[in-house]
């Protein structure tokens, strides 16, 4: 098994998916916004903040070649804005994980950790940003993903089942 890099935007459930993939094909998960936030010590949103989006996208690129050496039969779960990095098809398959914003956005009111998920994520802050946001982003994911899976209505175990049946 190559890498499996699964793309969308934020709040999609990439990090949720990549666990159930990783289960049923006992692989390991990597999530790249986990491995900024270990390399910098500290967290997504500290780094908006102090540093800015540039340099936060400058981290997504250190962390794709470092990715592209070092990873391999490894399910990676991505930042909504990691498909830009130049490299991204030199680490796996791409697998975009789809849904309407309002599934998206719908999905994260009703998690329990509802609050903390928002707060977590600084560019879905301001709604009316966020949907232009998911707008623009959506034609580019589809355009370097491999495969695209709808992911509405569907289990995380569900989507991981259909992603393993993409890749065999």
């Amino acid at each position: 098994m190559t890498n499996v890099i699964l793309i969308g935007f934020m709040g999609v459930g990439k990090g949720t998916v990549a666990r159930a993939l990783a289960k049923e094909s006992n692989a390991y998960a990597i999530d790249t916004d986990d491995l900024i936030e270990s390399l910098e010590n500290r967290k997504i949103k500290d780094i908006f903040v102090e540093d800015g989006e540039p340099y936060f996208r400058d981290l997504e690129k250190k962390t794709a070649k470092w990715l592209e050496k070092n990873v391999s039969d490894a399910i990676i779960s991505t930042g909504g804005g990691f498909y830009k990095v130049k490299n991204l098809k030199k680490i796996g398959k791409i697998i975009l994980l789809d849904a309407s914003y309002e599934y998206i956005y719908q999905q994260i009111l009703a998690h329990p950790n509802a609050k903390r998920k928002l707060r977590k994520r600084p560019l879905l802050q301001d709604t009316t940003k966020a949907k232009a946001l998911y707008k623009e982003r959506i034609p580019l994911y589809k355009g370097v993903a491999d495969e695209v899976i709808m992911i509405e209505g569907k289990s995380p175990q569900k989507i991981a089942k259909e992603i393993l049946r993409l890749l065999s």
